[in-house]
């Protein structure tokens, strides 16, 4: 089988999209692949390190604040489908699937033109612009979330869950006594995505002296850009500041409250893990879809919403150990977790690509 894969921007497309081409090579031996993305964005960089073929197209994103600035896009945008359209007629492949952000959206249309059988998958759940203008042109749609079907031709739309989910649950536990921590008290992390947040920053400066003779743990993830934003505080022994950990996943499964943003791949993991939430969603993206996805799962008791306007030292601190102490809570708010994870997501996506691909070699 032939595989193109397309998606761009930011981690919560490039990961999902990783999880499933690590599900395709896992299932067919044979299978070859090409990841089209950005010539600018951070997929450059992390495909071709992977080993996986790639292809660079110039694409811009919607200027939402200066639409005259869009004709330059819509260029932009038609020559970015010419490429594609030459780079599908070289590869020929069975199927292209598109996991969101604007590249994906001349790709799978190119695709779609070429009588190309194409997916695209949401990970979040509102749909982002290039997916709501594709879904007219796939054969088919995937969704993270099952609200979002809603958003979609439902004939065509199948609920998945998002395929990180799948990966993460075969990553192995990191007892948080690696990083200095005691076995016998409870862990929070709080982390506001992998740069950090300046903003968050400067509430997280006053919370942190707060946490002294608490009877649970923090760390706090700065990001690789505000740790030294921290480096004059003094703290207590209980509490311990790094700017990134590799394998954060694994330390997850030896925590008990985690405190961060609520993007589609952070959902994927904590509901894969279990790992209850207070989740904080970014007021700066679009459609304020953060604050959606945390709704979601706060409507069936797996997290607590608090809001950035709402976020400062009092209101953390009491929530904080209004949750912790509370094992009931906690317990209930895991189940919620565990319940809303699709623990089989990539191999769920896999079936629907063969379903729809045999489709095709059977006319």
């Amino acid at each position: 089988m032939r595989v193109v894969i397309t998606a761009g921007g930011t981690g919560g497309h490039i990961f999902p999209a990783l999880a499933l081409i690590s599900k395709l090579k896992e299932k067919d031996k044979d299978v070859e692949i090409l990841y089209i993305g950005t010539t600018d964005r951070m997929e450059k960089d992390i495909i071709p390190k992977e080993g996986i073929p790639y292809v660079g197209i110039e694409m811009r994103g919607l200027n939402r604040k200066n639409i005259f600035k869009n004709i330059d896009v819509m260029k932009t945008y038609f020559k970015a489908v010419k490429k594609a359209k030459s780079e599908l007629i070289k590869f020929k492949p069975d199927v292209v699937i598109g996991f969101g952000g604007y590249i994906s959206a001349p790709v799978i249309y190119a695709s779609s033109k070429l009588k190309i059988k194409t997916i695209i998958h949401e990970q979040n759940s509102i749909p982002g612009v290039s997916n709501k203008f594709l879904s007219r042109y796939v054969d088919k749609i995937l969704v993270s979330f099952k609200e979002s079907i809603n958003d979609f031709p439902k004939e065509k739309t199948v609920y998945t869950g998002n395929p990180r989910s799948e990966q993460i649950k075969d990553i192995e536990k990191i007892s948080k006594t690696t990083l200095g921590f005691k076995k016998d008290k409870p862990l929070v992390i709080i982390v506001m995505g992998s740069l950090g947040s300046l903003t968050m920053t400067e509430k997280l400066k006053e919370v942190l002296p707060l946490f002294k003779n608490k009877n649970y743990q923090v760390l706090l993830i700065t990001g690789k850009n505000y740790y030294d934003y921290y480096k004059d505080l003094k703290l207590s022994s209980n509490v311990k500041l790094i700017p990134f950990y590799n394998n954060l996943i694994g330390l997850m499964k030896d925590t008990d409250l985690i405190v961060t943003r609520s993007g589609a791949s952070t959902i994927a993991e904590i509901t894969s893990i279990g790992l209850p939430a207070i989740m904080v969603p970014s007021p700066y993206v679009t459609n304020n879809h953060q604050y959606v996805n945390a709704k979601s799962l706060e409507d069936d008791g797996a997290c607590i919403i608090l809001e950035e306007k709402d976020f400062d030292k009092e209101t953390l601190i009491n929530l904080l150990d209004k949750t912790i102490n509370d094992k009931e809570k906690l317990n209930s708010m895991k189940k919620a977790m565990l319940k809303r994870g699709v623990l089989d997501s990539a191999t769920k996506i896999y079936n629907e690509i063969i379903k729809l691909v045999r489709d095709e070699e059977d006319e």
